[in-house]
C-alpha cells in the first residue's frame, strides 16, 4: 500500500516492520492524512502473524510534535460535532496501537508533544534518546489531553497525570523513564544499538507466544478473579498444545534454537 506522510520498511527476513511518520519539516506533527496513514499501516501489519515487532519511530529530529498548526486552525472552527467525529477517529489511531497484536516499540529519536506523547504511550516497549523532551501541553492551548489519557494514565498512574497535564511542563526522558513511560535511555547516537538489543530479544521469541503474553498484560489486570482463572488456563493449555509451543519444548529439550530464531 501507498502511503503519504510514512514509510513502512521490512527487516530480519520480514519478522520486523518499522513504520516512519515522515514530516520531518513540521516535527512529525499529525495532520489528517497522517492519522490515516497511521491507521491503515497498523490495520495491514495486523494480519501479518509472522511479525515479531513494528518499530514506531520519527523521521529529522524530532518524534512527534502533536497536532500540527492547519489542524488546531481547522478544530477551532469546527462545530462541536466535527470536533468529536474527528476526536474519535484520533481515539481509534490510539485504540488500533495499543491492541495491536505483537510488540510496538517506540523509537523516540527526539522531542514528543502532545499526542506525539500519546503514541509513546501506546506502545509496549519505549527507548528514547536521553535529549528527547516530552510535554503533556494541551492545558497551555485551553485544551486538555483527553483522547491519550486513558493510556498515559495507565502507564504513569494518577499522580504523576496529576502534575503533568495541569502544568504542561516539559519534562527529560529521563524523568519519563521514572514515572514509567519510558523503558530505556541511551544517548541519541546509541539509540539504534539498544533498539537493535530489544528486537533480538523480540526476535528470539515465539510469534504467537508474544502475541499470547501481550493479550496476559493488557487484559488479565481488569478481570475478574474467575474470569482471570479460566483466561490465563485456556492460554497456557493452548500454547503447550500449539506447533510453536511443541518446537519450543523440543528445542529446549534437544540443546538447539527454536526454528524461529534467525
Amino acid at each position: 500500500m501507498t502511503y503519504t506522510h510514512i514509510t513502512v520498511e521490512r527487516s530480519f527476513q520480514d519478522k520486523v516492520a518499522t513504520v516512519t511518520m515522515r514530516r520531518a519539516e513540521v516535527h512529525n506533527a499529525f495532520n489528517t492524512r497522517l492519522i490515516q496513514d497511521l491507521q491503515a499501516a497498523f490495520n495491514d501489519l495486523s494480519s501479518e502473524e509472522k511479525l515479531h515487532a513494528v518499530v514506531l519511530t520519527g523521521d529529522g529530529p524530532s518524534f512527534s510534535a502533536g497536532a500540527d498548526l492547519n489542524m488546531m486552525k481547522a478544530s477551532a472552527t469546527f462545530t462541536q460535532e466535527q470536533n468529536l467525529t474527528d476526536s474519535l477517529r484520533l481515539a481509534d489511531l490510539f485504540d488500533t496501537i495499543n491492541s495491536f497484536p505483537c510488540p510496538v516499540v517506540a523509537r523516540v529519536n527526539g522531542t514528543a508533544i502532545g499526542g506525539g506523547v500519546g503514541l509513546i504511550a501506546v506502545c509496549d516497549i519505549v527507548i528514547a534518546a536521553e535529549s528527547a523532551r516530552l510535554a503533556f501541553s494541551e492545558v497551555k492551548l485551553g485544551i486538555a489531553p483527553a483522547v491519550i489519557s486513558p493510556y498515559v494514565i495507565r502507564k504513569i498512574g494518577e499522580t504523576h497525570a496529576r502534575v503533568l497535564f495541569v502544568t504542561g511542563e516539559r519534562f527529560s526522558a529521563t524523568r519519563g523513564r521514572e514515572i514509567g513511560l519510558v523503558h530505556t535511555v541511551v544517548s541519541l547516537p546509541e539509540l539504534d544499538a539498544a533498539l537493535e538489543k530489544t528486537l533480538n530479544e523480540l526476535l528470539s521469541s515465539g510469534p504467537q507466544a508474544l502475541r499470547a503474553c501481550k493479550a496476559l498484560a493488557l487484559n488479565v489486570g481488569s478481570m475478574q478473579h474467575e474470569t482471570a482463572r479460566r483466561y490465563t488456563a485456556e492460554t497456557i493449555a493452548a500454547l503447550r498444545v500449539s506447533a510453536e509451543g511443541q518446537e519450543g519444548l523440543r528445542a529446549f529439550l534437544e540443546k538447539r534454537k527454536p526454528s524461529w530464531v534467525l
